[in-house]
């Protein structure tokens, strides 16, 4: 995204430009196909659904332009002067950059939920440093994260990407050009394209590798789009091979890549892995088109590559894709979605505040003469602008509300509901919302909702509120398919329990604890990410979801080979498909026979299954709900019967009417209690966390009543004889 010095169209006092010596339009413009591309796929138009190709392409002009500036440098000087280069970089980008995140700020404190300001604000520092891409690919595999909205700077993702390679691939020239200097044999270009190499293969590989094995993670770390920029190094090594390469050739090379490039946009899609080797497409078509450029002539891609307004909007590149991200998050939030036409709309606005960045920003410190003479000066100012984006993403963070409620000391949750009466007459409700004055409205019921005054977890706490086993590291993110054991309860316990499924089994861990230590249970747990425990073929990510298959094969044969006394399970998922390589086949009658094919094969094995019945799904985010009414939490209710319809309960229900011996465990009264509606707060507790999951602290509240309903059902299973 990032211009270099060969190619910054530099002011005059007349208002004209002066090009620099070697200046190719042709590159300029391949930048404006870049951040065409870019702009296209985010504004949500259908017809480029691979536009986020436009990335690539920019790495491969970052490589070329960086490589060629610092070998020239090398060649025609002996040596690169490192803070010159680092401090071109930083009077060119954090300026600019410093400028958005403080919008961005603004802008996010303004339009998004106060329960993302603590993660968008932590993201903003990131993009201060240049390491959010790292930030990104963390949370692109936290299954607690699933619920945070897109980030306002997550495409500083590439320029993070591309900052790491400014910071690295300087002291690797130099340390080649050091190498060489002390060999007379020795020639630049050729051991700088052996040292690229050492480089480039083991990371395109790499990028393979992780892409089909992580993919979302790959997305965005640095070491699987290092080959990228290093292609762009390729073509700039061999420049002056380039000059002789015969012009027929070069045109016919030029619209080829040029065509790559967009041939990428139109037939590359979301679904499609990225980067891997799919990223061959585009990245070779630009290193096509730069290198065509060397020798076709009028007759390549340079003849509209090179026309005025592909040159304006390549100058206004980089400007442009740094506003254009924030100004499209902050509208869909503002206003609850864009659609293709007012993307666009968002888009196109951006230009304005990108032309004046360049023109008031950008440019006058570019190109201050003040700033040419000192690289100390240049070096701390820049310090001093990455600072303040760094600051401007502390204060978001800091501007989230207290953790603790006023008022929430007494909170009883669940044991609201079973208490009874309060001392003054309020009933069990009327205690449990926190409100005083109404009527004996039923337990839980929206009405009870009328007067709160504080709840726990606090709503900007709420996705922390989750149970030890997160920390313990029991449960399989979504890539690995290698089963965890976690052992709770009493480790000597007269009664061994598989405890298998999702993360809607893994929620129930600190009740189940407590409860296997009162009653002598080892709890053997074995969970995995958005995976349930059955036979079937789920998605993710628009994909067959084979990791959890082969993960469910495993944990069966660990299970039998365990022989535990019954398997505890419940699961978030309620469909699977049909045709297991085709992820249009979703189906839940599919789930029904893969939950019932599983249930079937522990029965043959001798071993009884207790199914837990799923609470209800709400269908939105009722954290994020209560955080934004926190005085009318009523808003967040949701009916009850529509949430029992879309959660996994029926299918269970359904399931065990297929399977003799099969017992299910039904506590959603206890989550639910109020017959029509569920309400987000009971007892002064928070209720719901990411989705559909419940709080930890609400789950501990329900330990006495799980208890209750659980322990005579377990203990009557293993006497009755069913092993």
């Amino acid at each position: 995204m990032t211009s270099t010095d060969t190619q910054l169209l530099r002011p005059r006092r007349r208002g004209r430009v002066r090009r620099p010596q070697g200046f190719r339009p042709d590159i300029e413009g391949m930048r404006a196909v870049a951040i065409l591309l870019v702009l296209v796929y985010h504004a949500g138009l259908p017809f480029l659904p691979g536009g986020f190709v436009g990335v690539d392409v920019f790495f491969v002009i970052s490589g070329f332009l960086i490589t060629g500036l610092l070998i020239k440098e090398l060649e025609t000087k002996g040596r690169v002067s490192l803070p010159r280069f680092y401090a071109r970089r930083a009077k060119r980008l954090l300026p600019a950059t410093a400028l958005v995140l403080v919008v961005t700020t603004v802008l996010t404190w303004m339009t998004a939920s106060v329960v993302h300001w603590r993660t968008f604000g932590l993201d903003i520092v990131g993009a201060a440093l240049y390491v959010v891409n790292w930030v990104l690919a963390g949370r692109a595999v936290d299954y607690l994260a699933e619920d945070v909205g897109v980030s306002p700077v997550q495409h500083f993702w590439s320029l993070a990407v591309e900052e790491q390679f400014y910071i690295v691939w300087p002291v690797l020239l130099v340390a080649v050009g050091w190498w060489v200097a002390r060999r007379r044999s020795a020639r630049l270009r050729p051991v700088m394209t052996v040292a690229i190499l050492l480089i480039v293969v083991p990371s395109f590989l790499w990028s393979v590798h992780l892409t089909g094995a992580d993919p979302q993670r790959a997305f965005f770390v640095s070491t699987t789009r290092l080959w990228e920029l290093g292609v762009g190094a390729f073509v700039a090594i061999g420049a002056m091979q380039w000059e002789r390469l015969p012009r027929a050739f070069s045109v016919v090379l030029g619209w080829v890549g040029l065509g790559a490039v967009v041939l990428s946009g139109v037939v590359i899609d979301a679904r499609t892995p990225w980067p891997g080797y799919h990223a061959l497409l585009p990245t070779l078509g630009s290193a096509a088109v730069i290198v065509a450029g060397f020798s076709s002539g009028p007759g390549g891609p340079a003849r509209i590559l090179s026309r005025p307004f592909m040159v304006w909007v390549g100058g206004l590149s980089y400007s442009l894709y740094l506003w254009h991200w924030p100004l499209l998050v902050s509208a869909d939030a503002r206003w609850d979605g864009l659609t293709p036409l007012t993307g666009t709309l968002v888009a196109l606005l951006s230009v304005v505040p990108a032309w004046l960045s360049l023109r008031y920003v950008e440019n006058p410190l570019r190109f201050s003469r003040r700033l040419s003479e000192s690289n100390r000066f240049t070096l701390s100012l820049g310090a001093n602008f990455s600072a303040i984006g760094v600051v401007a993403g502390l204060l978001l963070v800091l501007a989230v509300p207290s953790a603790t409620p006023p008022g929430s000391d007494d909170a009883t949750g669940a044991g609201a509901i079973t208490q009874g009466s309060r001392q003054d007459g309020g009933s069990a409700g009327d205690d449990g919302a926190g409100g005083q004055g109404t009527d004996d409205p039923a337990p839980g019921s929206v009405a009870s909702l009328a007067l709160v005054h504080g709840f726990v977890p606090a709503a900007t706490e709420a996705t922390k509120d989750v149970p030890d086993g997160y920390d313990d590291g029991c449960q399989q993110n979504q890539s690995d398919a290698e089963p965890i054991r976690c052992d709770y309860g009493d480790p000597e316990g007269r009664v061994t329990i598989a405890v298998v499924g999702d993360s809607k089994i893994l929620q129930w861990q600190s009740v189940l604890d407590e409860i296997g230590k009162d009653e002598g249970w080892h709890l053997v747990s074995y969970t995995k990410s958005a995976c349930g425990f059955h036979s079937g073929m789920q998605v993710a990510s628009g994909d067959p979801y084979t990791s959890c298959a082969e993960w469910n094969d495993a944990v069966m044969a660990q299970i039998v080979e365990l022989d535990p006394d019954l398997v505890l399970t419940t699961q978030r998922v309620t469909e699977a498909l049909t045709d297991e390589t085709d992820p249009s086949t979703l189906s839940e009658d599919a789930m029904l026979s893969a939950i019932v094919d599983t249930w079937k094969e522990l029965a043959d094995h001798g071993i009884p299954v207790l199914g837990m019945l799923d609470n209800p799904s709400p269908g939105l985010n009722v954290y994020e709900c209560v955080a934004e009414h926190p005085d009318d939490l009523a808003a967040c209710a949701f009916d009850k019967e529509q949430g029992i319809e879309d959660s996994s309960a029926p299918l269970f229900e359904a399931a065990a009417e297929q399977v003799p011996g099969v017992r299910l465990l039904d506590v959603r009264d206890l989550i639910c209690p109020d017959p029509q509606t569920c309400v987000p707060v009971i007892g002064g507790v928070l209720v719901y966390r990411q989705t559909s999951h419940i709080t930890d602290t609400y789950a501990r509240s329900l330990e006495p009543a799980v208890k209750e309903e659980m322990v005579p059902l377990v203990e009557e299973m293993v006497a009755g004889g069913s092993r």
